[in-house]
């Protein structure tokens, strides 16, 4: 029976048999089994609303572009997030944890902008406004080759990527680079210098596909005082898998396209009477061509014993030591005799079908000299087994 209710004026004798009944219960020696008939007070207060911390702070400035915007709720979940860089339209993303009290942004931030956040849990409502530092030195990616406007590589291509800044957290950077292939195929980067990473494949690239190489460097720390200030996209095209094949002990190259030989051409190379007139056997690839080219004799002067300077028509560079796949009209030498100053040359028109269908990154393996091709001679990269290649990642 609950004492007080119903009763709105009790009589002053009833009130105080009720107060005494009161004071038993309460003297009572166990609180939890005394009389049943005592009332509970109960009290009832208004929940508080949620709170919300932002960070980075309101008015925060110099804020790295690596730091993550952290949000957190407190007595609630976060409903509405929204993070706004400078005056455009790109919003940064993030994840909530399991219970949503908790939201963390994806990515790094923009160099020197200034950032709006606002974030909503139940009644509570939060904003911060920061700005991220300006960089001493802005990292872009330079060039990245081969990638001329419309080219089509061959299967044994690398991707060239030159910085305009040293990159010392090299890691860092390295993570931020990604190549993707309709036909995908195990590669590595290695690292050249402070500015320059090389791209390549375990294997030939399989041929006829499209390949993109990105670099999400925005907000990455590459060095002291040193973020990327602009991502970079190139879209690349493998084409068909060109094989040339070079004997200099029988003069000849056999041209395979696809598989399927497309051309028998009488050659000859170097004349191997020094090392600097002796062709390279290795794996070369094609990396430029020029109709003419003006060649001379390096480390010598005019009147010295083997000075030359001539301009060759239709050359395809295969290393940086000086070897072409050229015209020559001695047609004499050419499936007889190797007489030239390191060079592959062929029947003019047979040169100039070369110059005319090669993709830069197409294979040209030499073989017959005793002069290997050095890996870092021109892009003789595939001279180095893909186990020793991998090692000079920064991963």
């Amino acid at each position: 029976m609950n004492i007080a209710s119903g009763w709105k004026k009790p009589t002053a004798g009833i009130a105080l048999l009720a107060a005494a009944a009161l004071t038993a219960s309460c003297s009572s020696g166990n609180a939890a089994t005394g009389n049943a008939g005592a009332s509970k007070a109960t009290t009832s207060a208004t929940p508080q609303a949620p709170t919300i911390t932002i960070s980075p702070a309101e008015g925060s400035a110099k804020v790295s572009p690596d730091k993550k915007i952290v949000i957190t709720a407190s007595g609630g979940t976060l409903d509405e997030i929204t993070v706004q860089a400078g005056t455009s339209d790109d919003e940064i993303t993030g994840t909530y944890n399991a219970d949503k009290t908790r939201w963390v942004s994806k990515g790094t931030l923009k160099p020197s902008t200034g950032y709006t956040v606002s974030a909503k849990s139940g009644v509570t409502t939060a904003t911060s406004a920061f700005t991220t530092i300006k960089p001493e030195r802005e990292l872009q990616v330079a060039d990245v080759t081969p990638n001329a406007k419309g080219e089509t590589l061959g299967v044994g291509a690398p991707i060239i990527v030159t910085f305009n800044q040293p990159v010392t957290q090299k890691a860092a950077i390295e993570r931020a680079l990604s190549v993707k292939a309709e036909k995908p195929v195990k590669g590595a980067w290695r690292w050249i210098n402070d500015t320059v990473v090389i791209y390549r494949t375990a294997t030939y690239w399989p041929a006829h596909q499209k390949v993109t190489f990105t670099a999400d460097i925005e907000g990455v720390k590459a060095g002291k005082g040193t973020y990327g200030v602009k991502d970079y996209t190139a879209n690349l095209k493998i084409g068909a898998k060109v094989i040339s094949k070079v004997d200099t002990k029988k003069h000849m190259m056999y041209v395979y396209k696809d598989g399927k030989r497309v051309q028998t051409m009488r050659i000859s190379a170097g004349m191997a009477t020094t090392r600097e007139y002796t062709t390279t056997s290795g794996v070369h690839l094609t990396m430029e061509r020029g109709n003419p080219v003006r060649m001379i004799s390096p480390g010598r002067k005019k009147g010295d014993p083997g000075y030359y300077d001539v301009m060759i028509n239709h050359a395809v560079r295969i290393s940086n030591s000086g070897e072409y796949v050229h015209a020559k009209d001695n047609v004499w030498a050419q499936g007889v005799r190797n007489v030239s100053h390191g060079c592959v040359n062929a029947r003019p028109d047979q040169a100039r079908w070369f110059y005319s269908t090669m993709q830069r990154g197409d294979v040209v393996d030499i073989t017959g000299t005793d002069r290997e091709l050095e890996w870092n001679n021109g892009w003789g990269f595939w001279q180095m087994p893909f186990s020793q290649w991998k090692k000079g990642s920064a991963l």
